[in-house]
């Protein structure tokens, strides 16, 4: 099944999503930081012939508004109320991977009575990380940009799946493949991860929860753990030998364990 463009307008910011269509449940699938909706197509694909998916290109990535002033957390789950709003996504399940994790975690806490289930892959409440945005500047300050093909940003984004998945992100222009986001929106993205804790909000969500974490380390151990004790009910999994993009390098097992979740909601 192939997906449609539809966008979504919010406070004057363009916000593009890849509707897959399908029947039943709806989904909402948002990428992480730097990321893009494409990331997950192959996931998508396979679910669509099951549910709604709608997959979103967030504030700052992607087809979407490259430099909005407000790049907040609250702005960022405004946008997923926008989304499913506007494109009528009655009660849908967040899913989310990293920083889109973050996000969909924060919506769900935020409007307990529209979310029917949240999953998180490889993302949690974090703690404050002060260092995050200097990381992350540093990082994309360090992409030989632009790269002289999709293969060679394919191959220094880590090849392989994953840095297929990162490099189709790319558009090229001005004589070669960038990205299509701002670095400095990146890093500003961040900034209130890097001051403070979210376990509060963590705590506020009711509806059912699934967490898959990669062996990434990214989510520190003690964290799950806390998130966990917090909230026992939680549904966990690990998938052994994966990194922090483990939705790119498994989307077959990451379906599977969809599936199952989704399965239970019924």
């Amino acid at each position: 099944m192939a997906w449609s463009e539809h966008v979504v307008v919010r406070d004057g910011v363009r916000l593009a999503c890849r509707d897959w269509g399908g029947p039943g449940q709806p989904l909402v699938l948002l990428h992480g930081l730097a990321g893009h909706a494409g990331e997950w197509d192959v996931l998508a694909g396979r679910l669509s012939s099951r549910y709604r998916v709608v997959a979103v290109d967030q504030r700052g990535h992607g087809a979407s508004q490259h430099r909005p002033r407000d790049v907040s957390r609250a702005a960022y789950v405004a946008d997923v109320i926008a989304v499913v709003d506007q494109l009528a996504l009655r009660h849908p399940v967040l899913v989310g991977q990293s920083l889109g994790g973050h996000t969909a975690m924060l919506t769900a806490a935020a409007q307990p009575g529209r979310v029917r289930a949240l999953v998180l892959v490889e993302a949690g409440p974090g703690g404050a990380n002060p260092d995050g945005p200097v990381d992350i500047g540093d990082w994309l300050d360090s992409w030989p940009t632009p790269f002289p093909s999709r293969e060679a940003a394919a191959a220094f984004l880590g090849g392989g799946p994953v840095g297929a998945g990162w490099a189709a992100g790319l558009e090229e222009r001005a004589g070669g493949w960038w990205p299509r986001f701002d670095r400095d929106v990146m890093v500003r993205s961040l900034a209130e991860n890097a001051r403070r804790s979210f376990r509060h909000e963590w705590g506020q969500v009711a509806c059912p929860t699934l967490v898959v974490l990669a062996q990434s380390g990214f989510i520190p151990a003690r964290e799950a753990d806390e998130m966990f004790r917090q909230r026992p009910a939680t549904m966990a999994m690990s998938i052994p030998g994966t990194g922090h993009d483990l939705h790119l390098e498994e989307p077959e097992i990451l379906h599977t364990a969809l599936a199952d979740f989704l399965e239970s909601l019924a």
